[in-house]
């Protein structure tokens, strides 16, 4: 399943990364987005999703959320 898929307010844990893009995948390890690590949607937006990793909050893309998988 995708974070694109994850229910509001619920906590996940993030499984891996789908995606061939170097350059996302550096961003999203940068955030601390990387296996193992909780994450939850704090809310849904018509542009993305705010999500909740370690103890900051991000608005991340439609796109980038269908790359994390839970």
């Amino acid at each position: 399943m995708t974070l694109a898929d994850a229910a509001e307010g619920m906590e996940y844990i993030i499984s891996g990364i789908d995606t061939e893009d170097e350059e996302l995948n550096a961003f999203l390890f940068s955030l601390g987005c990387y296996s193992g690590e909780p994450i939850t949607v704090v809310s849904r937006k018509r542009a993305g999703f705010m999500v909740s990793i370690k103890d900051g909050r991000y608005n991340i893309d439609s796109q980038l959320a269908e790359a994390i998988l839970v």
